[in-house]
């Protein structure tokens, strides 16, 4: 679209900002994008660890992600290098006790029957309970009169214990970054309905070749700056003030000291919940500031481990199944070097809802995981990395309890929204929901403007 000649601020460069400001200039808005840290990307971003930019946290996006293909589409991320695609599955290694589920690339939902019928490591009375799941999900069009935990859903439907310990728990876990027993059910239908009850493509499971930074916020910035809008990284937003019918941004930082405040004809707050709660209090907005700061967190670890170079297991993922008391701590695993031929022989262990994990000594846990590794794949090396590198989001997603009630994106003020996976989503805090988050707050301010 043309220049408008109308001004947007977003004030955070996570998915959600970032999405929001592609949309803004979109819209032929130039767009201003703020950014405390030196990182775009927020709690999805690129760290530098022993050389190699890493991600804070593995991802595993979705087929049915429609709006975040669609915003690196837009951005000119060639989906088919950045991405890859694998069908739908849940393996483990052969010594986890788990089991192996793959569906085939077959129309919806046959994919799914003939994968049940494959299945590996299932008993029949788990492939009946994982049927019975599925057909009575989709008669009740995955919705619930009343929300419950994931936990009682499951012994609703009546799920078997070993169903549940490799399909639902693992999935769950991926999905809310939350327990079962406090997960809301009807959020987790939600997720199972866009990916399970879809189209066989939606179920796809895409794994990124690069950093998450580079993957979507920096093809969002280069793409903002070639529609005349700048990017500032290092530049902390401390106040939001209405100004002459539109918006002024006050922040600090080496971009920005000694420049005058930013005049905006609309904002988008998409710096996170602890850190928009302030500006919003700033402008009166109490019980929107107070609602946001009532949020509780559940942090994710991600243990990286590198082997030499030649190290490499037989899939790009599997699945590992957790338990505390034997000490194994890991619920997935990742083969970097086949999605990076430049990270052979690094392996990235995955711990959601890792809170009862982060008790231990940092070495201690990164030296659990690898026994675990070592113990599950029958490969007695893998205890001894070359080196391993811990990194814990404590923050990394809400705790998405049932009933748990969200703010939509729009706010009480003209040309001001909020952005950010904690928003009004039928999904949990995912890369999706942080999208069309951002997407939505982009089009609320539009409308009113």
């Amino acid at each position: 679209m043309a220049d408008t000649g109308k001004t947007a601020a977003v004030i955070g460069a996570g998915w959600a900002g970032c999405s929001a400001a592609v949309e803004l200039a979109d819209a032929g808005y130039r767009v201003t994008l703020f950014e405390a840290a030196r990182t775009l990307g927020g709690r999805a971003r690129a760290v530098d660890v022993h050389g190699q930019l890493l991600d804070n946290g593995q991802h595993i996006l979705l087929g049915a992600y429609s709006e975040t293909l669609r915003l690196l589409a837009r951005t000119g991320v060639k989906r088919d290098s950045a991405l890859l695609t694998l069908p739908l599955q849940m393996r483990y290694p052969s010594g986890s006790g788990g089991m192996d589920f793959i569906a085939p690339r077959l129309p919806a939902p046959l994919h799914l029957a003939v994968a049940l019928l494959r299945a590996k490591g299932l008993e029949r009375a788990d492939k009946m309970a994982l049927a019975r799941f599925s057909t009575t999900a989709r008669w009740m069009d995955w919705q619930l009169y009343t929300d419950c935990s994931v936990s009682e859903l499951l012994e609703r439907f009546d799920q078997t214990a070993r169903l549940t310990a490799l399909m639902w728990r693992p999935l769950c876990l991926a999905a809310l970054n939350t327990p079962p027993e406090r997960a809301s059910a009807q959020v987790f239908l939600n997720v199972l309905r866009d990916s399970l009850g879809a189209r066989r493509a939606s179920s796809d499971m895409l794994l990124p070749r690069t950093d998450l930074s580079t993957l979507f916020p920096q093809a969002a910035a280069s793409y903002l700056g070639a529609r005349g809008g700048a990017v500032h990284t290092g530049a902390k937003v401390h106040a939001v003030t209405a100004h002459h019918g539109g918006w002024q941004v006050q922040a600090s930082g080496s971009a920005v000291d000694g420049a005058a405040p930013l005049q905006a004809d609309v904002v988008v707050l998409a710096a996170g919940a602890p850190a928009t709660a302030p500006l919003l209090a700033q402008l009166g907005q109490d019980a929107l500031a107070a609602q946001l700061d009532s949020f509780t967190y559940e942090p994710i670890a991600t243990c990286y481990l590198q082997y030499a170079p030649e190290t490499t297991l037989a899939l790009p993922f599997y699945a590992l199944v957790d338990d505390a008391p034997s000490g194994h701590w890991g619920q997935f695993v990742f083969d970097r070097g086949q999605l990076d031929a430049a990270q052979a022989g690094l392996l990235s262990v995955v711990i959601s809802a890792s809170a009862q994990a982060g008790m231990l000594e940092r070495d201690a846990l990164s030296a659990a995981i690898a026994a675990q590794l070592a113990t599950v794949f029958g490969r007695p090396a893998l205890a001894q990395p070359l080196w391993s590198q811990l990194i814990t989001e404590k923050r990394a997603t809400f705790a998405c309890a049932p009933a748990l009630m969200r703010p939509p994106v729009d706010t009480a003020l003209p040309g001001l929204a909020i952005a950010g996976d904690y928003t009004a989503s039928d999904y949990p805090a995912t890369l999706e929901a942080a999208v069309r988050s951002g997407v939505a707050a982009a089009r609320a301010v539009v409308a009113k403007r």
